[in-house]
């Protein structure tokens, strides 16, 4: 008996290291967010679907402690010291971490998504044209308003890429028309400082006429504080990305409509991407570096179809 449970052991050991030691041959990719938000589950979602077809790596999604670009910078540092093979980042300053990144791009293939950093030597971007999403949102606003309006906006980090483009976007969309964005307010991914915001524009501005959302937590931030002050409906609001309260805003018509990206695809898409270029399939990467995803509106007639999808998606259906 003693030598059976002694053999079992001993297999069960065996057994133990030949799996660790395949889990140490694999290359880690790493999905590193701008901060923790709902937004990115989607991404993440994406993310194991492909770990799925891509069984001889490991990939890792991850979170920074806070949206700061140094804290950003460290998770990235830790990654390269762990043997991670490859990262895709979404930075949070771009314009100030060229040095940061091109340290990182130096020592792993950098892949960047959904704001990008063109000025440092990452290898290509894969996500929206935030430009392009700017405009629709733009559309949306003359739209709900044909007979003009003024805008103040709210977005978590004014000096990134992603909300940078947005909001030139939009303000070339609305170029000629009656609708203005007289402002914009930054809250650095601060949940309680992206409220407040809000409360202090409507103080401020107690006649405006509509509210645009910039980031995904933006417009359910709005959505709370123009409900506790009875003007939910009497201002449009104007919305980037899915969070069910902003789904819901437009379902019942107090949201005019939302400007979706596809998190999924980066995620899914990147990963894959990554895995071919570490093969050495640089065709997979176009001449001008850049992979676009296509943004789309959801508004009240297509809210229920794409909220079907997106659930399934999130599901891993």
């Amino acid at each position: 008996m003693r030598l059976r449970l002694a053999l079992g052991a001993l297999l069960m050991t065996a057994a133990f290291a030949v799996s660790s030691a395949e889990a140490q041959d694999k290359k880690a990719l790493a999905f590193v967010v701008n901060g923790a938000s709902d937004f990115w589950k989607l991404a993440e979602a994406g993310v194991k679907k492909a770990q799925e077809e891509l069984p001889n790596y490991d990939l890792q999604f991850k979170y920074p402690e806070q949206a700061a670009a140094a804290v950003q910078q460290r998770l990235m540092d830790d990654l390269v010291a762990a043997g991670v093979s490859a990262i895709m980042v979404s930075a949070v300053d771009p314009k100030t971490s060229t040095e940061a990144l091109n340290r990182v791009g130096g020592q792993v293939p950098l892949f960047t998504t959904d704001s990008d950093a063109p000025d440092t030597n990452r290898i290509a971007y894969i996500g929206s044209s935030n430009t392009d999403a700017g405009k629709q949102a733009g559309e949306i606003a003359i739209k709900a308003m044909p007979d003009g309006g003024k805008c103040i906006g709210f977005v978590g980090l004014p000096g990134a890429d992603n909300a940078r483009e947005r909001i030139e976007g939009m303000k070339a969309a609305l170029q000629g028309s009656k609708v203005e964005l007289i402002d914009v307010r930054g809250d650095d991914i601060d949940q309680t400082r992206a409220k407040r915001n809000v409360e202090d524009a409507l103080a401020a501005n107690p006649d405006i006429d509509c509210m645009v959302g910039f980031y995904s937590y933006n417009t359910p931030r709005i959505y709370e504080v123009l409900k506790e002050a009875g003007k939910l409906g009497s201002i449009t609001i104007v919305a980037f990305d899915e969070d069910p309260i902003t789904l819901g805003g437009v379902r019942e018509g107090s949201i005019a409509a939302t400007v979706v990206q596809q998190p999924y695809e980066w995620g899914y898409q990147g990963m894959k991407l990554m895995a071919k270029y570490l093969e050495g399939d640089k065709s997979v990467v176009p001449a001008d570096e850049l992979i676009i995803v296509p943004t789309k509106i959801i508004d009240k007639a297509n809210v229920d179809a794409f909220e079907t999808e997106l659930k399934a998606r999130i599901a891993g259906k």
